[in-house]
């Protein structure tokens, strides 16, 4: 009888006891870093949707121990951040008894589910001792300058009561409540991302990443080649300047854009004529998200400068000026130049019965009959027309020709571009690391002193969010006002702290080293085991996880913490285990399959094997609980199939090996060998299955039984160590070495001999491999196809070629 529990917390206790998966320093096999994008621990706990990736890099890991690596394999917990936070007010606790209290239950799943997990190497982003080194690398940007402080037009989330990043607010929605943001100024501090753009984008190239997550980074990035163009204000002797990267369409140009918030406007507000009706528009569009205002789909909206024209450089004429808030004032410069070959443009023109004109014609003539009506918009490449000295020339032909043209002007100049912004780091919320910055009256922000570190978070019975742009830190007095470390003058910290990222954006670096209490991470453990070799999550943490991480990561290799500058070597995301009713897990649908019920029903390894064999890894695919049933039967029969193999009466013992079965096995270790490799559990469970099915009915030997429970050994973990010493097995069987396959045993014992008669294809059969030609020309002349094609004609002489083809020459 398959009792599931029992074996399960049996081998639990055995490996925990035995610290079987406690990774070796020192050893002088092969290192492999193996890691998942560690958890936040929510309320909730776990769901099965959490499992999948866990379980494929616990297969992975060990897979490779077993064939001979050295292993880090740890885990930890995300645990500073809104999340925990909201949870606490919620359900009136303090965030850090429901940290300690979420991290208990999900350490208690992930260890129900038998994950090898070295827990001698946990670590929690909430504990003093390892934000320490998340503050002491703040100070290290702040001393580069990279961490600053400025007043910036902010998200901010009404419900969360914070500040969001752009990256927390994509679509005009906190991430997090899905509250509708609103625009703030406020003095935030900054991290210069920005500094790093090209790298983060050109060093894309050397990873083994997901084309679609390096696809999202390059997006995010935003990196362009264009001009900047100066566009003359008239009678004013002041100067617009506009970014673009179609600057082949400037000859089309009959009016510029400006973004509400910009500089210009100020200096120009004497001479328009429409100030307050100008003045209503630029207070309206500050209070709308960026996203908000650059979609495509919003309706375009904009009012005319009144009195303010400005000349087109390439043209000389003159251009009335429009503000919209679909022009960023953090993108390019602010500003753009409008013509018919935008549809942004063309469609605020059309609204307000703008002119325009065309310079571009496309190649296909019906298209440019609409186009040169202004019945529709072109935006691609063509030839340019209606464009002075450069009519004629290719869209591409024509781009530096014109540039070097008003080069020679002075008014324009090659320009790089990039949509990525200097990322948000401060949060107006309790639960976070603190800022390790002291505001000081007369010496400004200063630095906290190394020594002093960690700043560490309060312990506060009223940690609400107050509602203002102000940390709850900030009613402190004991705790704010200090010295300052220049001046000893009075001074007072930074109340606001660092977002949840802050803590994810290196902690797989701590993994390498926990207990360091001088450094970081040493130097010497760094360099053996950094990069990353193997980095397992979702693909929603492309843009601000990963993104984030890789920065930090290049900024500590510039100051020589770390010897490489990427931090994940190989990337996999996981697909959606979706509910059952085919939708996303969420509390709100009531769909979330709870993995405690399945591992008490059905068995973890039951969990492990469905989850892995329901689709491909990376693919979405709906739980179904019938499945779960179906692989429970089947191990259940693998465990009674090794008891009969035991006794030496079975019949399903065979002393000598059938040749059908020995040589499926070699097959099967091949396959399962190959897929894990690949990531394609389910085609390495499905070719176990088939295996097992046929071992059943034909028998196999007790040292075929152990290699087959081998190769299961790293989907089911516990069923196999059962399995192994019921076999025999003296040690754990996940430290066996993984079993290789016999190439000569797998050959196919036929091949596909193609007849031919004078080069020509007659017929192919199904011959024995290893047939002489004597033989093969007898079985060709019997095939009835050779016959009717050979018309009697008698065979010269023949040309054979050994388990391929024999040509008969008449």
């Amino acid at each position: 009888m398959y009792n599931h529990r029992q074996i399960e917390k049996k081998w639990q206790n055995f490996w925990k006891k035995n610290k079987t998966y406690q990774t070796k320093e020192n050893s002088k096999a092969k290192n492999f870093y193996v890691l998942d994008m560690f958890p936040y621990p929510s309320g909730e706990g776990l769901h099965v949707g959490h499992v999948e990736g866990y379980t494929a890099s616990d297969i992975f890991s060990r897979f490779l121990r077993m064939k001979g690596f050295n292993i880090l394999h740890p885990m930890g917990w995300d645990a500073f951040g809104l999340p925990a936070e909201n949870y606490a007010i919620k359900k009136k606790i303090h965030p850090s008894l429901v940290v300690k209290k979420n991290v208990a239950n999900f350490k208690k799943q992930l260890d129900s589910i038998g994950f090898s997990y070295d827990w001698s190497r946990e670590i929690n982003t909430t504990d003093p001792e390892y934000y320490r080194w998340t503050q002491w690398i703040f100070l290290k940007l702040f001393e580069n300058d990279l961490a600053y402080e400025a007043k910036i037009p902010v998200n901010w989330c009404p419900s969360c009561k914070t500040v969001l990043a752009n990256e927390e607010a994509e679509k005009g929605e906190c991430e997090r409540c899905h509250t509708k943001v609103v625009r703030q100024e406020l003095k935030q501090w900054m991290l210069k991302i920005t500094a790093y753009a090209d790298r983060l984008l050109s060093d894309l190239k050397n990873l083994d990443w997901p084309e679609k997550v390096k696809l999202m980074q390059e997006n995010w990035i935003g990196k362009s080649s264009g001009a900047e163009v100066k566009f003359e204000v008239k009678n004013r002797g002041l100067f617009i300047s506009v970014y673009t990267t179609r600057i082949d369409t400037i000859f089309s140009s009959t009016f510029l854009i400006l973004a509400p918030e910009h500089d210009l406007l100020n200096e120009l507000k004497s001479d328009i004529k429409n100030w307050p009706e100008v003045n209503r528009y630029i207070k309206k569009a500050k209070n709308k998200p960026d996203l908000e205002r650059t979609n495509l789909k919003k309706e375009k909206t904009g009012i005319e400068l009144k009195g303010i024209k400005v000349i087109n450089p390439a043209t000389g004429a003159e251009m009335p000026v429009w503000i919209s808030d679909f022009v960023l004032p953090n993108y390019g410069t602010g500003a753009v130049f409008a013509d018919a070959h935008d549809e942004r443009d063309f469609i605020m023109a059309k609204k307000y019965k703008i002119p325009l004109k065309v310079s571009i014609k496309p190649k296909d003539e019906k298209l440019w009959a609409e186009v040169k009506k202004l019945k529709t918009c072109y935006d691609g490449d063509g030839i340019l027309i209606n464009s002075g000295q450069f009519d004629g020339l290719t869209s591409q032909e024509a781009r530096p020709k014109i540039i070097f043209w008003l080069k020679e002007k002075k008014l324009a100049k090659e320009m790089t571009n990039y949509k990525l912004r200097d990322w948000i780091f401060s949060r107006q919320r309790y639960w976070g690391e603190p800022i390790p910055i002291i505001k000081c009256p007369t010496c400004g922000n200063q630095a906290v002193p190394e020594k002093d570190l960690p700043i560490k978070l309060p312990f506060v019975k009223s940690y609400e969010p107050t509602g203002e742009p102000e940390s709850p830190l900030a009613g402190i007095k004991k705790w704010v006002e200090v010295k300052c470390p220049k001046c000893g003058g009075h001074a007072k910290r930074e109340t606001n702290t660092m977002p949840q990222w802050a803590g994810s954006c290196w902690y797989y670096l701590r993994f390498i080293d926990p207990k360091n209490k001088l450094h970081l991470v040493s130097e010497k453990k760094e360099k053996i085991w950094s990069p990353v070799t193997l980095y397992i999550g979702g693909v929603e943490h492309a843009v601000l996880h990963l993104l984030y991480a890789r920065f930090w990561h290049k900024f500590l290799f510039d100051i020589k913490v770390v010897s490489k500058p990427e931090p994940f070597t190989k990337l996999k995301n996981q697909g959606l285990i979706l509910g059952p009713d085919g939708e996303k897990m969420s509390k709100s649908r009531g769909n979330i399959v709870n993995p405690d019920n399945i591992v008490k029903e059905f068995s973890a390894d039951s969990l492990r094997l469905y989850e892995m064999f329901i689709g491909p890894f990376e693919d979405s695919k709906p739980w179904d609980e019938k499945g779960v049933i179906g692989i429970w039967r089947f191990l259940s029969r693998i465990h009674n199939f090794a008891l009969a193999v035991r006794s030496s009466k079975s019949s399903k013992s065979k002393k000598q090996p059938s040749e059908k079965i020995e040589k499926l096995l070699h097959q099967t270790v091949k396959k399962v060998t190959e897929d894990i490799e690949n990531f394609k559990f389910n085609t390495a469970i499905s070719a176990m299955m088939i295996f097992f099915n046929e071992a059943e009915k034909e028998g196999m030997s007790k040292n075929e039984c152990q290699i087959f429970i081998k190769i299961l050994a790293p989907f089911a973990p516990h069923l196999t160590e059962e399995v192994w010493k019921i076999l025999g097995g003296r040690r754990s069987v996940h430290l066996e070495k993984w079993p290789l396959f016999d190439a000569s045993k797998i050959k196919e014992n036929t091949f596909s001999l193609v007849v031919q008669i004078n080069g020509k294809l007659r017929d192919s059969i199904e011959v024995k491999t290893g047939i002489i030609s004597e033989e093969a020309e007898k079985i060709a002349l019997q095939s009835k196809k050779v016959q009717t094609a050979l018309k009697n004609q008698p065979v010269k002489r023949t040309v054979f070629i050994p388990n391929r083809l024999i040509n008969l020459v008449v």
